[in-house]
């Protein structure tokens, strides 16, 4: 039989494995276009004008976010919401999301570079 210090090396690395493996899987792989595109709405005042630039609460160039990676959308409206991230606006804006908000926008916004 293994000894406990063994046992509890095993568990560490089993409870490690299984943690990289749930971060490992896409954020946004329960995203639903139809939901992210009737939610984006807000986003394309902004995000949806060529070489906008914001003026609140500083200048600030508007990034494109058609055809990014879902995951990073998700990981950039979390990062808002829990404030991590910093930009006024946005942050109001991701504070009324859910995950799931998140996940259809990402899904959404990540089929089309147009957008």
């Amino acid at each position: 039989m293994y000894s406990s210090p063994m046992k509890r090396r095993c568990a560490l690395l089993a409870a490690s494995a299984a943690t990289a493996f749930v971060l490992s899987v896409p954020a946004s792989a329960d995203g639903d276009r139809t939901r992210g595109k009737e939610r984006a709405q807000m986003c394309e005042g902004c995000h949806g004008i060529a070489d906008y630039r914001t003026a609140y609460p500083e200048v600030y160039p508007v990034p494109k976010i058609g055809g990014q990676q879902s995951a990073y959308i998700v990981k950039a409206l979390r990062d808002y919401k829990k404030g991590t991230r910093k930009h006024a606006t946005m942050q109001g804006i991701a504070a009324t999301l859910s995950d799931q908000d998140m996940a259809d926008l990402a899904s959404y916004y990540a089929g089309d570079a147009r957008k």
